[in-house]
């Protein structure tokens, strides 16, 4: 039987790989991305993770490389250590196969310098690395990157929020004028452009949108804060779960910190990956995850699009992304390779708007809560009432025309309860203050 890499027409050591990982149905971007970056042509694809957009480029790559030339040919970027990490695993994985040798280096952050010159001194084909220290390495004239036929930019999206977009324009313009560009990007940017039109020439572009959402093998569950301790209701759930692997999501790194410190505290057994950590402890962390070592992983959004670790069994979202697109980013970790996924939310009064966008995407949300150690299923009468950030944004607004004061907008929804909690507590204040004013008299 045909294998239905062949009618691509790659070298067989690249079809034996393949072969090896029973990887036999190219996937769609593959499928329209690998001709074209054979012959050479500027390509621009935009997929979401797990499209296999990897091998759309890895493939024609080492294809075309020209192990008698001792120089180097190809250089790919990517936007963190880890993330360049996975991508050169993978390419060895490939050149393992071949009977001559094709010669790569990992370039990243975090390792000896004076180290990493000398291993560039023999020029390998293939330069996989993040764009920071790729640059860096040009600028020492360690990396001779004027023969450098082919150069592929991944993660482009995330490399312009990190603010490496400069590193790459700055290595590109080291590059010949025969420079084939592959950039490879979940979204495409209005700030992305003027660097696609500098550097790209009638390219092939290629947008493959997964079917769903997210994949179908995820369930989405909302579980409703109730104005609790978030740290307190993620214990909770921490302990009724038993997963294979869950990665705990915040949107910043010291809220990363804090919930990181209460599982320790708690005596349950988790790792941190955020930008603040070392290289060396990062490192660390990586091969536990590999190794399968550890249950909970707290990480911000360096993660969502930063590793690829089989085995994510839970997703738990301690905040609900500042940026929506990162919900897909962030659940796509989990159901791969077969796997079943769940993806547990936090929410607040405040995140309705937000939920709201995401079910317009096509998730379709479970609303569910921890009683007595079980899970629940919420009736819809139940449900937290929610506070839209609409409305909250009327009540805090000053009028505008007439005096300048508060507002006295009052929310259309509000808690069961509130007005006489209101009454209550204005009651409590006029007693103190009464209290006071009996003890100034005495």
């Amino acid at each position: 039987m045909k294998h239905n890499f062949e009618r691509f027409e790659l070298k067989p050591f690249l079809i034996e790989a393949l072969a090896s990982k029973n990887i036999t149905l190219p996937t769609e971007i593959q499928e329209r991305l690998i001709p074209a970056i054979k012959n050479g042509m500027d390509v621009i694809g935009q997929s979401q993770t797990g499209t296999g957009k990897t091998y759309a480029f890895l493939l024609p790559i080492l294809h075309r490389i020209d192990i008698t030339k001792k120089e180097t040919q190809a250089v790919i970027t990517a936007p963190t250590r880890e993330l360049a990490g996975q991508l050169y695993e993978e390419l060895k994985k490939l050149t393992d196969f071949s009977d001559e040798t094709i010669d790569s280096q990992l370039v990243v952050g975090g390792t000896d310098r004076l180290r990493m010159m000398n291993k560039l001194k023999h020029s390998p084909h293939v330069v996989v690395g993040t764009p920071g220290r790729i640059a860096d390495m040009v600028d020492k004239q360690a990396l001779d990157v004027h023969h450098v036929e082919m150069f592929v930019v991944d993660e482009a999206d995330q490399m312009l929020d990190m603010g490496f977009i400069e590193d790459v324009d700055r290595t590109a313009s080291r590059m010949g004028q025969e420079l084939q560009m592959m950039v490879f990007s979940a979204t495409i940017p209005e700030k992305l452009k003027p660097f696609l039109k500098k550097y790209l020439k009638n390219p092939r572009q290629v947008e493959v949108q997964p079917k769903t959402a997210s994949p179908k093998k995820i369930q989405h569950w909302l579980v409703p804060d109730r104005d609790r301790e978030r740290k307190e209701l993620l214990i909770n759930v921490v302990n009724a779960l038993n997963p294979f692997l869950a990665v705990i999501f915040t949107n910043k790194k010291e809220t990363a910190d804090e919930v990181y410190a209460a599982l320790q505290d708690t005596g349950i057994d988790a790792d941190i990956l955020h930008g603040g950590v070392s290289p060396r402890q990062r490192k660390k962390v990586m091969k536990r995850l590999q190794d399968a070592e550890v249950q909970f992983l707290v990480a911000t959004d360096l993660v969502a699009r930063g590793i690829d670790v089989v085995g994510i069994s839970h997703i738990i979202n301690y905040e609900l992304p500042t940026e929506l697109e990162y919900y897909i980013h962030r659940v796509g970790r989990t159901a791969r390779a077969g796997w079943d996924g769940i993806a547990i939310t936090f929410y607040g009064r405040n995140d309705q708007d937000s939920i709201q966008k995401l079910e317009k995407q096509g998730i379709s949300f479970v609303y569910r809560e921890l009683k007595n150690g079980e899970w629940k299923d919420i009736e819809k009468r139940n449900r937290p009432r929610m506070v839209s950030t609409r409305t909250e944004k009327a009540v805090s607004a000053p009028k505008t025309g007439g005096s300048v004061g508060k507002a006295k907008a009052k929310p259309k929804k509000v808690k069961p309860g509130y007005k006489k909690k209101a009454r209550y507590k204005k009651a409590k204040e006029e007693q103190r203050q009464r209290r006071i004013e009996n003890k100034k008299r005495k």
